[in-house]
């Protein structure tokens, strides 16, 4: 080979090879880690398919639990995280703000329903005057999760003590309390395994969860389904006791809406590109598309008291 072509030749050969190093270099994955509650998992992963689609260089790693069993991956275990979305917005506030995150914005909207698998006999018995009837007969087995993990549980003994009080029935919450403790669970998503096995035959979760996994479902009145906002003062009117930040700390809790609040926090090893899922999360034809689809009903723009700390680039998904 003459001198020339020889050199023209390496030269080739060398920018090959760097441009080969370069997309191997660039083409590494980057990961986003996501810590959410259990009644996201169908969502959010719906979510990661479509968001890993369109930037193929992010990896979302998803872990899924109890929203308080979340955050306490994070005060208590040091794991390490990007983004944590709680089932309860007031479970970042009271854990993870402001040692850990600096900013909560609510998202989405869900509801407390009674869930039943299809060949129950219970599904067709179930009605709004009479579900605690049904629940309190030997026969009916029901499953609810753990108040101290996950906000599903502590939500359900709120739905308990409004449903005494709706239908004037003193001591109704804990005579149902105390009947089926070993279907007890840490999150609510597990009990769609006892639901399926025929173990029980009815169960406290949200309706996104029913409809998501296509499970017949009894709507509760509003008065005591924790859906609507307006009644907030009455929802209010119960109150509950869960595991706090640390061992033998209690947190009391009054009923309230269902909200759920997402946050990335300070120490997040993926900043920028957290950043950037938050923003394409938020957006109506985004994340907000995908939760709707999976019936829980987008919050955004909502106000936020921590919005002085939100990055500038989601300020406009939230107000003062």
């Amino acid at each position: 080979m003459k001198q020339p072509f020889r050199r023209i030749f390496l030269f080739l050969l060398f920018c090959v090879f760097i441009s080969l190093l370069s997309c191997k270099n660039g083409g590494k994955k980057r990961n986003l880690i996501i810590f959410h509650a259990g009644s996201l998992s169908v969502p959010f992963k719906l979510l990661a398919e479509e968001y890993e689609k369109a930037n193929p260089q992010v990896d979302i790693v998803l872990e899924a639990s109890g929203s308080v069993a979340s955050a306490r991956k994070i005060t208590d275990l040091n794991r390490e995280a990007d983004i944590m979305a709680s089932a309860d917005y007031r479970i970042i506030n009271e854990m993870l703000i402001p040692q850990y995150a600096s900013w909560n914005i609510s998202f989405a909207a869900n509801e407390m329903v009674l869930a039943c698998r299809d060949n129950s006999p219970v599904s067709s018995m179930l009605t709004q005057d009479n579900w605690m009837n049904v629940l309190l007969q030997d026969e009916t087995h029901y499953g609810r999760s753990n108040p101290d993990h996950d906000p599903c549980g502590y939500r359900t003994l709120v739905t308990l003590k409004l449903a005494e009080a709706y239908y004037q029935r003193p001591g109704l919450a804990e005579r149902i309390l105390q009947k089926d403790k070993r279907f007890i669970r840490p999150k609510e998503t597990d009990l769609l395994a006892l639901l399926e096995s025929g173990t029980i035959e009815t169960a406290f979760i949200y309706r996104s969860v029913a409809q998501q996994h296509g499970l017949n479902y009894l709507a509760l009145p509003d008065s005591i389904n924790l859906k609507q906002p307006k009644l907030a003062d009455w929802y209010a009117t119960a109150s509950v006791s869960i595991a706090g930040k640390v061992p033998g700390e209690r947190i009391l809790l009054n009923g309230a809406p269902m909200v759920y609040g997402i946050t990335m926090l300070d120490a997040a090893p993926n900043r920028q590109e957290s950043l950037r899922f938050l923003a394409w999360f938020f957006h109506k034809e985004g994340g907000g598309k995908v939760l709707e689809q999976q019936g829980q009903p987008s919050l955004i723009p909502t106000a936020s008291k921590t919005y002085i700390n939100i990055p500038k680039t989601l300020q406009p998904y939230a107000r003062p």
